[in-house]
C-alpha cells in the first residue's frame, strides 16, 4: 500500500482537489437516485429473457439476486475504502483509480485506469451498435435493399446468434449512417463537465426505458396469455450458471461510477440507502422482464428480446425509447473515461478536444467492429469481474485489515478467490466462443 504519508504528496498530481475547494455543484438526493439507476440499468436488460430460458426462470432470479447482492456489497467496500483513506489524510479521493494509486500506487492507478477505459467504452460501444441495428430496423422501408448481416451485434454472446437486418442509405449501410448521425449530439453532451448536470438527463432516460421496458412486459404478458406457453425450465444445466453469472454482472455495468457520483452527492451518508434502493429496485425489473420475456417466447426467445415483437408501430416505438435511453446514458457512463484521459495527457484539467476524441474512438469502434459481441464479452467476463468484484475486496483488504474484524478480512479472500476463479474461467469462455464457435446460421 502506498501509505507513507509522503506519499500523498506525490500523488497530488494525480488526484484531483478536494470537491469542496472547488464549489461543485453537488446533486440532491433525486439526483443522485436517477444518476446511479443509469449507470447500473443498461443494454443488457435487452437479453436477459434468453439468459432465463439458458439458465432457467428460477435459477436466474437466484442468480440476479447473488450478482445484486454481492455487487451492492463491493461497492460499499469500495466506499468505506476510500473513507478510510480520506480520514486517514490523504488527498481528496474523487475516483476509482484514486483509491488504486492510494491503496497500491501507480501501478495500480494504471491497471484500474485501463480497466474502466476498456469497461466504460466497451459499454458505450454497444450502446451505439444497438442504436444503429435499431434505427435501421424501424426507419426501413420496404424499398431499400435489406442485407443479412453474418456476424451480427448481438446484446449478450452466443455460438447460434440470429442475424440482425441491416439496410443500405444510398450504398452505405444504414446502421453506419445512424451512428454517424449520433456522433455530433454526442460531442455535445460529453462536453458537459460536471455529473450533477447530466442529473436531469439521466432522470429523462430513467422515464423513457421505464415506458420502453413496460410496453415490452406488457406485450410478453399478453403474448404469454395467448399462447401458454409450454415446457417453462426452472433450472436447466449447470454448466448455464456461469453464463447467467457473467450476463448479470454485465447487467450491474456501475461499478466504474460509485465513486465519482457520492463524491458530489449532498447527502453522502444517505449515499449508501439510495444505493441499495437503486440496485433493489433495478434487481426487481430486472426479474420481471426476464421472467416475462422467457414465459412469453420459451424456447424460441431471441437474444435481444425485441427481435420476438415483429415487425408494427408499437415494437417500433419500443425500440426508439430504448435507443433514447441509450443516447443520454452515453455521456453518463463516458464520464470516467474522460477524467482517465484527462488525468493522463492534460493534468486532469478538463478538454474538450480530449473528450471530442474519446467519443470519435467509441463511435469509430462502433462503425467498423460490426461483430463486437465476442469482444465485448470478452472483456466483461474478466474486466468486469475484475473492477465489480476482486479489486473492491482486495483494497478494502489491504487498507483495512489492521483495523477490521477477522470477519471482514475472511469475506474479503472469499470475494477475491471466487472473483478470480470466475474471471479466468469466463474469460477462457469467451475465448473459446470467440476461436470455437460454429458459424452463425444464414
Amino acid at each position: 500500500m502506498a501509505d507513507e504519508r509522503g506519499a500523498s504528496s506525490s500523488s497530488a498530481a494525480l488526484l484531483p482537489k478536494s470537491s469542496q475547494s472547488e464549489n461543485a455543484a453537488l446533486s440532491s438526493v433525486w439526483k443522485s437516485f436517477g444518476n446511479i439507476l443509469i449507470a447500473i440499468v443498461g443494454a443488457g436488460v435487452l437479453g436477459l429473457p434468453y439468459t432465463f430460458m439458458k439458465t432457467g426462470w428460477l435459477a436466474g432470479i437466484l442468480i440476479l439476486g447473488t450478482v445484486a447482492g454481492l455487487t451492492y456489497y463491493c461497492m460499499l467496500l469500495l466506499l468505506w475504502t476510500k473513507r478510510k483513506l480520506e480520514n486517514d489524510g490523504y488527498v481528496k479521493i474523487k475516483s476509482y483509480g484514486d483509491v488504486a494509486f492510494t491503496v497500491s500506487g501507480p501501478t495500480g492507478k494504471l491497471m484500474v485506469d485501463c480497466m474502466i477505459v476498456l469497461s466504460q467504452a466497451g459499454f458505450c460501444v454497444s450502446y451505439l451498435i444497438f442504436i444503429g441495428n435499431s434505427l435501421s430496423s424501424v426507419l426501413s422501408g420496404p424499398e431499400r435493399e435489406p442485407i443479412r448481416n453474418p456476424n451480427p451485434y448481438l446484446v449478450f454472446p452466443s455460438g447460434n446468434g440470429n442475424a440482425l437486418r441491416e439496410y443500405k442509405l444510398a450504398g452505405i449501410a444504414a446502421k453506419t449512417v445512424f451512428i454517424w448521425a449520433v456522433f455530433p449530439f454526442q460531442v455535445g453532451l460529453n462536453a458537459i463537465r460536471a455529473l450533477t448536470h447530466l442529473a436531469p438527463l439521466s432522470i429523462f432516460a430513467d422515464g423513457v426505458e421505464i415506458l420502453g421496458m413496460g410496453a415490452v412486459m406488457v406485450d410478453d404478458f399478453v403474448t404469454y396469455w395467448n399462447r401458454k406457453t409450454p415446457n417453462l425450465e426452472a433450472f436447466t444445466k449447470l454448466g448455464m450458471v456461469p453464463y447467467g453469472i457473467g450476463v448479470a454482472i454485465y447487467c450491474y455495468e456501475g461499478m466504474g461510477m460509485v465513486v465519482p457520483l457520492e463524491v458530489v452527492a449532498d447527502k453522502k451518508h444517505r449515499f449508501g440507502g439510495i444505493l441499495a434502493l437503486a440496485l433493489f429496485l433495478s434487481t426487481l425489473v430486472y426479474g420481471c422482464f426476464g421472467v416475462l420475456g422467457y414465459m412469453a417466447f420459451g424456447a424460441e426467445t431471441r437474444e435481444i428480446v425485441t427481435l420476438n415483437l415483429g415487425k408494427n408501430l408499437i415494437t417500433d416505438l419500443v425500440q426508439l425509447a430504448l435507443c433514447l435511453n441509450l443516447f443520454f446514458t452515453f455521456p453518463l457512463m463516458m464520464n470516467p473515461v474522460h477524467e482517465v484521459v484527462e488525468s493522463r495527457f492534460n493534468g486532469a484539467q478538463y478538454s474538450f478536444l480530449l473528450r471530442s476524441l474519446c467519443v470519435l474512438v467509441t463511435t469509430i469502434v462502433a462503425v467498423f467492429v460490426p461483430n463486437f459481441a465476442d469482444f465485448l464479452s470478452l472483456v466483461g467476463s474478466s474486466v468486469c469481474c475484475a473492477l465489480g468484484f476482486v479489486l473492491p475486496a482486495s483494497f478494502h483488504l489491504i487498507a483495512c485489515r489492521k483495523e477490521g474484524p477477522w470477519l471482514h478480512v475472511i469475506a474479503d479472500v472469499l470475494i477475491i478467490c471466487v472473483g478470480a476463479l470466475f474471471a479466468v474461467m469466463g474469460t477462457l469462455l469467451s475465448a473459446k466462443n470467440i476461436f470455437f464457435s460454429s458459424a452463425p446460421q444464414h
